[in-house]
């Protein structure tokens, strides 16, 4: 069969096309990606007051006074780092006791043979809606300071330093668990936008639920399977 000459294609033709195909997505799929998406957001929003939320806005509003009575820029830097510190203590506290922390604390149990605590747990629902969240999740409940010139205490120096609790020195985060925490977050719950695909494409919620259980269940067991091994061999 002849093929048709190759041609440089138009700016015009390539933003038609674009906007085609986008607002096919859209129609097809924004439903249930924006419900779920709402639903994820006020399950880690809600409630906002915590046991110390009080007392954290307190000492902030302290210190942002004394920015201004500073008179060293070395002195502000340090003022601001402080503020920043109690900005991720309050973000923290917020998302641990919010409704998505008491799920995470609930199904810590299951998460412990993969050597996963509460926090990963959050982390790991949180990335239903996208998979790039569980990064930002972590960040935020492991307090990482995201000002590079204020501190090296970055995501990773925390992840490093960060113990299983407050009276053990055993670290939270080994080679073992971290590559069982990567192979459960590439295999376990495709993002929102894959389930309302292959409801759309299927017609029937039956092949959603089916992935959701299978691609989560397939990700325990090889998890648990790498936990097993690294363990067994160190």
């Amino acid at each position: 069969m002849e093929l048709p000459p190759y041609r440089m294609p138009t700016l015009k033709n390539i933003t038609k096309h674009m906007w085609s195909k986008a607002m096919q997505y859209l129609k097809k799929m924004s439903g249930i990606i924006l419900i779920a998406s709402i639903i994820i957001w006020a399950l880690g929003y809600f409630p906002r007051e915590s046991k110390n939320s009080s007392n954290y806005k307190l000492e902030k509003q302290k210190l942002e006074s004394l920015i201004i009575k500073q008179n060293s820029v070395d002195s502000m830097k340090n003022v601001k780092f402080k503020i920043y510190e109690i900005e991720n203590k309050i973000r923290a506290e917020q998302l641990e006791n919010s409704y998505i922390g008491k799920i995470g604390k609930f199904i810590e149990p299951v998460m412990r043979p993969l050597g996963f605590d509460w926090r990963m747990g959050i982390s790991l629902i949180a990335g239903i809606s996208g998979k790039e969240i569980v990064v930002s999740t972590l960040g935020v409940l492991f307090q990482a300071d995201n000002k590079a010139n204020l501190s090296n205490q970055t995501l990773i120096y925390k992840i490093r330093e960060t113990t299983i609790n407050e009276s053990s020195n055993k670290k939270l985060f080994n080679p073992i668990t971290a590559l069982s925490y990567l192979i459960f977050i590439l295999v376990y719950f495709p993002c929102i936008a894959v389930i309302a695909a292959i409801k759309k494409e299927t017609g029937t919620w039956k092949w959603a639920v089916f992935t959701i259980f299978y691609s989560t269940t397939l990700a325990w067991l090889l998890a648990f399977m790498v936990q097993i091994t690294g363990n067994f061999f160190k």
